[in-house]
């Protein structure tokens, strides 16, 4: 997948924000002889594992502009940095608990002239300050997450969407979900993009 898979996906995208996706294998690739962020094996799929996945959310939601998302678990700065990338009058902040990869998406967003984005070497549960939504991709089990991040949620809703988690995850979550007490939305995301990485793979909606 190229960055030209990603434009056909989302059109809308101006001619900024075009040269951001592009710039983004080449930061990463950089980053990636460092420290080992994305398996050797998985980086030749960078686009449509992690950007394309990323901006499965901007499927589901297309953020008004002054919201802010808190991506808990960032990593290298996955589904944040693309997102902002998508939504530049949303505010983003990008935590991690790894010093080290914190500093790769400060450097990315900081390369990519990103304005709006902020990040902490911080536990999620340590986060001094509330959001609109907290966001994560495969961090851990969706219970664990929330009791995590549940109180950084504030309850002041602006988007279609009431202000909560929304979540990448794939596979069968029957078992970890069964015992989690609150409504969930479910939104496919092989419905919006056709290729068999996206058979699975879902984002996962919990309201506050």
């Amino acid at each position: 997948m190229t960055p030209q898979d990603i434009f056909d996906y989302f059109p809308e995208l101006t001619p900024t924000q075009r040269t951001q996706i592009e710039q983004l294998m080449p930061l990463y690739a950089d980053w990636n002889d460092k420290i080992n962020l994305i398996s050797r094996k998985d980086f030749s799929n960078f686009y449509e594992r992690h950007v394309l996945h990323s901006l499965g959310i901007a499927k589901v939601i297309n953020f008004v502009s002054g919201t802010s998302v808190l991506d808990a678990g960032t990593g290298g700065g996955f589904p944040g940095i693309p997102l902002a990338v998508m939504f530049p009058e949303t505010q983003f902040l990008l935590a991690d608990s790894i010093g080290k990869k914190v500093k790769v998406a400060e450097d990315v967003a900081a390369k990519l002239g990103l304005k709006n984005v902020r990040t902490m070497h911080i536990r999620a549960e340590a986060i001094p300050e509330q959001f609109d939504f907290a966001m994560g991709r495969a961090v851990t089990e969706i219970p664990q997450f929330w009791r995590w991040i549940g109180h950084l949620i504030h309850k002041d809703h602006k988007n279609t969407l009431k202000n909560g988690l929304i979540y990448l995850k794939g596979g069968d979550m029957g078992q970890e979900l069964a015992q989690f007490k609150r409504h969930l939305r479910f939104y496919d995301l092989n419905e919006y993009f056709k290729t068999e990485f996206f058979e699975t793979k879902k984002v996962v909606y919990v309201p506050v």
